[in-house]
């Protein structure tokens, strides 16, 4: 078990139990105060709205702070020990846990893409663009012999390519010289190459939760530990990002402040300009996943936020970019925008693990954005919202208890489902010809049990049956619900 990184204080506490009242009050029809306040604080834990191995208030603090007695608190965390959701060391304190069978969900893996009769959205990704990634793949062989006299082996990427991306951050109000690009097999492979550059064995990272769960692998492949900064359902709480900075002291944190994956929130300039000071007073590295940023549903190109490498004045800021979603998960190009001088220490980390991202792919990603990405761009958006607004529908006809927010953009929507086990449910509806990502793989230890993340990355038509499919499955799931969750719905865990 792991010391505790982050200490949730009884002021916060209490925030997230608010309104305290409301719920004594009825607890006094449904059962002791002191269950009421277990089962609060371990929804709040299950739904990652308070992150694991977080220490909780002492008992006497929260009483106060909540107006009951101290003897309601300590009877809440002593029932809360003995179902596994809470750890005590005498003199040290209490903090969350889950029971053992909850600890390292696997993340790793993908469904293939052609399984017969099934609906895959575990996966939030689209098809290629057709006729401009056909017409980019020709543009790109036509000029491949310029490249193959030579041994082909690029470290930092092909000139013409980094070039291009230089530019385009250039055009975005981030001024950018092709020295501080570095090209990779994809976005992982780059955040791969941040944390194996920048952090060493047993160094913590934060993370939003949740958050990309690929990346959440990567950390710990890497031997790094992730620490959990919970988002609201607005987005980013600044100040538990600030407690969690100063506190835990992560040498990296991770975001994804452009549709933020699972959740599709956008981070506005404030909380950009707010985020970067704080790595900047903490002495924090910020990497910055953009990977979605191009997928702007509802903003128009003058309304987008700037980068967050635009509010870095002391290069605290590492952007990772990728064609993944895009343009298409087939092409495996990602980059790293960094100072020149860490550009070139994580060519020099990435001699272990691969020689260069592969010539013929980052000629078509550079003919993509040249000559293609508008048009590309003009056709998907518009395929896109339809798809969200056909998805949106389909859940609030067939499961209406299940709870969301419209994001700005993006591919997925993050559903709370009115207490369903999001384990339970994935391997329900693999048989009923559905396939979909438990939210436990988007937390740390397997919090978000009652969320499930649906890309609208197909049809309108498509995704109507795929959700008339998984409320086939949540009914097959409900009849074998355990009494233990029944009374955790969205809105008490929100309450």
């Amino acid at each position: 078990m792991s010391a505790p990184h982050l200490t949730v204080s009884s002021t916060r506490l209490a925030d997230l139990l608010h309104p305290w009242t409301t719920a004594t009050q009825s607890a006094a029809r449904t059962g002791p105060a002191y269950r009421t306040l277990a089962d609060r604080i371990r929804a709040l834990l299950l739904d990652g709205r308070i992150p694991l191995t977080a220490r909780l208030p002492a008992e006497r603090g929260l009483a106060d702070r909540l107006g009951i007695s101290r003897t309601t608190v300590a009877a809440a965390y002593e029932l809360l020990r003995t179902d596994g959701y809470l750890t005590s060391r005498r003199g040290s304190g209490s903090w969350t846990t889950l029971p053992g069978t909850h600890t390292e969900i696997p993340t790793r893996g993908l469904s293939p893409s052609t399984t017969t009769g099934v609906i895959d959205l575990g996966v939030a990704a689209l098809p290629g663009p057709g006729r401009a990634l056909h017409q980019a793949v020709a543009d790109a062989t036509d000029s491949l012999p310029t490249y193959t006299t030579g041994h082909g082996y690029l470290p930092g990427g092909l000139p013409v390519l980094r070039e291009t991306l230089a530019q385009r951050y250039t055009r975005r109000g981030v001024p950018t010289t092709s020295e501080q690009i570095l090209v990779t097999p994809g976005a992982l492979a780059a955040v791969t190459l941040v944390l194996r550059t920048l952090a060493g064995p047993g160094d913590r990272v934060a993370v939003e939760s949740p958050t990309y769960a690929n990346v959440l692998d990567a950390i710990r492949q890497a031997g790094n530990r992730p620490v959990p900064v919970p988002m609201t359902d607005t987005g980013w709480d600044v100040e538990t990002w600030r407690d969690t900075l100063r506190t835990a002291a992560p040498r990296l944190a991770y975001l994804i402040p452009d549709y933020q994956n699972p959740t599709g929130h956008l981070a506005d300039p404030g909380i950009r300009r707010t985020l970067a000071d704080l790595a900047r007073n903490t002495g924090t590295t910020l990497i910055v996943d953009e990977t979605c940023h191009d997928l702007a549903l509802d903003l128009d190109p003058v309304d987008r936020p700037l980068p967050m490498a635009a509010f870095d004045r002391t290069n605290n800021v590492v952007t990772i970019g990728s064609t993944s979603k895009t343009f298409w998960g087939g092409l495996r190009i990602g980059w790293i925008r960094a100072t020149p001088d860490l550009v070139r220490r994580i060519a020099a980390t990435r001699a272990s693990f691969d020689v260069g991202a592969p010539v013929l792919d980052q000629l078509v990603t550079h003919h993509l954005i040249t000559d293609h990405e508008d048009a590309i761009l003009e056709t998907r958006l518009p395929a896109l919202r339809a798809a969200r607004a056909a998805l949106a529908d389909a859940l609030t006809e067939h499961l209406p208890d299940w709870t969301f927010s419209m994001p700005l953009g993006g591919l997925s929507l993050w559903v709370r489902t009115d207490g369903t086990s999001s384990l339970t449910l994935a391997e329900t509806a693999a048989r009923h010809g559905v396939r979909v990502a438990a939210g436990t793989h988007f937390g740390t230890d397997g919090a978000f049990e009652h969320h499930v993340r649906l890309p609208y990355a197909h049809d309108p038509a498509t995704l109507t049956e795929a959700i008339r499919r998984l409320s086939a499955a949540v009914a097959e799931t409900e009849r074998t619900r355990p009494a233990t969750y029944a009374g955790f719905s969205g809105a008490a865990i929100m309450a």
